[in-house]
């Protein structure tokens, strides 16, 4: 029940319930490879890269900070090599990078279509692809993709149909992996939360600081995480999984902890998503 020494591939990180993920398992002393395009501070979030991998160093873990788009094979390619090179092979893989855009199907425009279908579902793919052979040497392998549940009620299916179809596309992307590659013990596995989680994502396009006080902290998707990834890969494969949920079968009884806004009762967070 350690990820001690474990090395893991995650795209994005740099800030997040990426980056949160990665902090927990550094303090285990695992080893975190994150591939993300922020290299320089963006104007109006937070983190980098490089000081993500002080954060994570600082956790206890080691860090490969890499500068590359998850869109882009060969940037891809050079992160799976980079990271089998520095750190002798790849024992998790997490699909965490993601593109949000509520707008309604009219207002969307092609351009960000575009951007969130090659991003969530393409990249989702490549990446768990191209570390798959990589994986299959590993004691204890698990893909874990940050994406909902498969719904099809019009409630989700029409409430933002092109994120919705994103989103759908890395659980599916995973579910099919975890079908595929069954006999070869590597565990595929989505996991989301059933409130909106405090990010700078969330607080964008969302809906701002009202959003955020009724959102959870990114250490509840993170512990959700690492009870996950701790598993026996033969024993959780091709799941649909909730946080809240893994942290019950965990014993984890009391939330509040988590509330963005300390003090917040269950009751008050923004319920239901996806779900």
């Amino acid at each position: 029940m350690s990820l001690a020494g474990k090395t893991i591939l995650m795209s994005g990180g740099s800030r997040g319930i990426g980056l949160a993920i990665a902090l927990r398992a550094a303090r285990d002393g695992a080893n975190i490879a994150l591939l993300a395009k922020t290299d320089t501070p963006h104007p109006k979030l937070e983190g980098t890269v490089h000081t993500a991998a002080e954060q994570i160093r600082a956790a206890g873990g080691q860090a490969l900070p890499m500068v590359g788009d998850v869109r882009n094979d060969d940037d891809i390619t050079e992160a799976v090599l980079k990271t089998q090179g520095e750190f002798g092979g790849i024992d998790i893989v997490v699909n965490n990078a993601s593109v949000i855009d509520l707008s309604g199907s009219l207002e969307l425009s092609a351009k960000k279509y575009d951007l969130m279908q090659d991003v969530n579902v393409r990249g989702t793919f490549m990446l768990s692809r191209t570390a798959l052979p990589i994986l299959k040497d590993a004691a204890n392998p698990h893909i874990l993709s940050l994406s909902p549940p498969l719904n099809l009620d019009p409630k989700w299916l029409g409430a933002h149909t092109g994120y919705t179809l994103a989103k759908y596309g890395m659980t599916m992307a995973t579910l099919g992996l975890a079908a595929e590659f069954a006999g070869d013990g590597i565990a595929a596995n989505t996991l989301w939360p059933s409130t909106t989680i405090a990010t700078a994502a969330v607080q964008f396009a969302l809906g701002g600081d009202r959003m955020m006080k009724v959102s959870r902290t990114p250490e509840i998707y993170a512990d959700a995480a690492y009870e996950v990834l701790v598993r026996p890969a033969a024993s959780v494969t091709g799941q649909t999984l909730i946080v809240e949920d893994v942290l019950r079968e965990a014993g984890v009884t009391d939330f509040s902890g988590y509330a963005a806004v300390p003090g917040t009762p269950d009751s008050e967070l923004f319920p239901d998503i996806f779900l």
